[in-house]
């Protein structure tokens, strides 16, 4: 980092733009203009994705996954389900069971006085024997059967002939585009009249018994008690292209295992039922053996052991539970937040997601935020479902990875862009090493567009060239220029080389300094710094006679060089204001090493002549040739220093 960077920075760049100030403000906050844009597009790309439907599957697997995570409700004691399992069928010996075992086992629930009973078994034609036996239970009003609408007339089904209406209910079940049931198809119309589905048809008549109305609201939404069901619509929750048609609720589920307590047909027709199982209770009658396949994909299906089935009777059971539970009960309806509100969290979550990633340079507070932000925007969601809130949880999370994703990518790519402006100006003046550490350590090194002050410990080179004013006398300026800029770029790159830094040219002349921009602290790198600032006057040495074999071969002057070499404690920082701003390196370090290049002038034996302080040689460990020259007076100083002039490395002779 030297004077002629931020000079080439200012010219380069212009100084409104590229200023150290807007450099410096853009790491991190400055313009927030590519953030907002990120935000804008990615939010809007996904809420345009979302709309179209194509979240959906994910937004439906994320609520079967709740679903089965939530704490289990348990039983409803209100209901009783009778399943007609294999094993029944087996006693039997045949499938349809016949009108005569249906009737005896709806004889012996009715002695037992249950509040409602449904039966989900199509009976539209008689199986004999015992139909006119089972036309007679059907008079009992408490008995609901059940109707198939079907998708065309060659798949309904009629209720049983001679039941009032009041007695019959749809079990046609709804399946999401993925063949999984989560809604409650409650009612719809059907031939000119309205008619319900089978679980709401038991409600109503276990309401009918607790002297509970249904009314239909102003918003014609059905109210039954205190309790409003709110309608389904297309865009509810996780839902974005589902139809709608009739009346639709989110069927909030009890475990498979675990919806009621059941018997099976044959604990029924022995006699021996426990009356506490009926007396009071919804019973629910229905097969639950596989070959019958009335058996559906619910939300517990996708298991790790297999795709789980639930039996319609307990889908059933579930729905009419689900119904009783919100009236009677306050619980079991699904809510949901308006689209405004929906899209308002998916934005919030983008914003906050790039925010961080704008904010956050370090890469592991990053992860361990996302991370975090991710478990909160799950948990939360999570929390709501558990009190039957369903709102989207995969379009925030989908905001809340891609919007990061791009705004890194983004930073990736300015900071790239940046480093090869700022590398490629630095390392005309430093080594890679120096200037890759300087851009690593950029946003603590800057202060308010400025480098603070800083007291470091460092080994400054300071250099002339002998008889220069004479040269430059006789040349003429444009044949001076290209033989000094040779010369000094032949210093410089060893310079750099050495890990130095070159601070400025001074005509004829360079300051170099070792150990900045990033301090060095221990005595071990302090001493580095020294060796590495003697090696680096040596090799600039040993070039010399090449130079100037070249430059007397092309008429040009040879060159003689005198180089002062002093470690000590200096302050370097940014001095100048906003119009011109430089690198400085203040501190009587740099006075005595500049004394010493141009101390006992006369006393040039070499081509190049290099003087160290006794400051500089306790670091070299004996590694080069010194010679003393004693105490000497230096100009400006009113005490002695104790100088050595540099032979050459011990190890590779003078």
């Amino acid at each position: 980092m030297m004077p002629k960077f931020f000079k080439r920075f200012h010219h380069q760049f212009g100084e409104k733009r590229w200023s150290w100030k807007n450099l410096t403000n853009s790491f991190p906050f400055a313009d927030l203009q590519p953030l907002a844009i990120t935000w804008i597009v990615v939010t809007g790309t996904l809420l345009g994705v979302r709309h179209l439907g194509w979240l959906q599957p994910l937004e439906l697997k994320a609520f079967d996954l709740m679903v089965q995570l939530r704490p289990d409700p348990g039983a409803d004691p209100r209901l009783l389900v009778v399943k007609i399992t294999e094993e029944d069928i087996r006693a039997f010996k045949k499938w349809p069971i016949s009108d005569r075992v249906l009737a005896k086992m709806l004889a012996e629930l009715s002695r037992l006085e249950p509040a409602v009973i449904g039966m989900d078994i199509i009976r539209d034609i008689p199986y004999e024997p015992g139909n006119a036996e089972l036309a007679a239970q059907f008079k009992n009003p408490k008995i609901i059967a059940i109707t198939s609408l079907g998708n065309s007339d060659r798949e309904r089904a009629g209720p049983p002939p001679n039941i009032s209406k009041k007695q019959i209910g749809f079990s046609d079940l709804i399946l999401d585009p993925d063949g999984i049931v989560r809604r409650n198809f409650i009612f719809t119309f059907h031939e000119n009249s309205t008619l319900n589905s089978w679980a709401m048809r038991l409600a109503y008549n276990y309401f009918d018994t607790k002297k509970i109305e249904t009314i239909i609201t102003a918003n014609n939404e059905i109210q039954i008690g205190k309790t409003v069901f709110p309608r389904l619509k297309p865009d509810s929750g996780g839902y974005q292209t589902i139809n709608s048609q009739g009346y639709q609720i989110v069927l909030n589920y009890r475990s498979p295992e675990n919806v009621a307590n059941t018997v099976t047909l044959s604990q029924v027709l022995s006699g021996k039922l426990d009356p506490k199982l009926v007396k009071d209770k919804i019973v629910l009658i229905g097969v639950s053996a596989p070959t019958v396949k009335d058996i559906f994909s619910t939300p517990y299906s996708a298991t790790v052991s297999g795709n789980r089935l639930m039996p319609g009777v307990l889908i059933h059971a579930s729905a009419t539970s689900q119904i009783i539970s919100a009236v009677l009960d306050g619980k079991g309806l699904f809510w949901f937040w308006d689209e405004w509100q929906e899209m308002l969290w998916i934005a919030v979550w983008g914003g906050v997601g790039g925010c961080v990633a704008w904010r956050l340079e370090n890469t592991l507070s990053f992860t361990v935020s996302a991370i975090a932000l991710g478990g909160i925007l799950w948990g939360f969601t999570f929390f709501l479902f558990t009190q039957q809130g369903w709102i989207p949880v995969i379009a925030p999370t989908l905001a809340l990875a891609i919007v990061p994703a791009v705004v890194i990518t983004y930073k990736y790519h300015q900071s790239r862009q940046q480093q090869e402006i700022v590398m490629k100006l630095l390392g005309q003046q430093t080594s890679p090493a120096i200037a890759n550490a300087l851009w690593k350590e950029r946003v603590h090194l800057l202060q308010s567009g400025l480098l603070p002050g800083q007291r470091v410990t460092a080994t400054m080179i300071v250099t002339d060239l002998q008889g220069f004013s004479t040269i430059s006398e006789k040349l003429p300026p444009e044949i001076v220029m290209p033989w000094l800029n040779e010369y000094l770029s032949a210093m410089a790159e060893e310079v750099q080389k050495h890990q130095g830094v070159i601070n400025k040219f001074t005509g004829d002349g360079m300051l170099a300094v070792f150990g900045v921009p990033i301090p060095r602290t221990t005595p071990a790198e302090i001493a580095e710094d020294a060796r590495m600032a003697v090696s680096c006057t040596l090799a600039i040495s040993s070039r010399l006679p090449a130079l100037n074999q070249s430059w007397i071969a092309r008429g040009l002057p040879a060159a003689k060089m005198r180089v002062g070499i002093f470690t000590g404690p200096i302050v370097v920082g940014s001095l100048g204001g906003k119009t011109r701003l430089e690198y400085g390196v203040i501190g009587d370090s740099v006075n005595i090493a500049s004394r010493l290049e141009s101390c006992e002038k006369h006393r040039q034996e070499d081509t190049c002549r290099i003087l160290i302080g006794e400051e500089t040689l306790v670091h070299l460990e004996g590694k080069f040739e010194v010679e003393s020259w004693g105490a000497l007076p230096l100009k400006g100083r009113e005490q002695k220093v104790n100088v050595y002039r540099v032979l050459g490395s011990k190890m590779l002779g003078k």
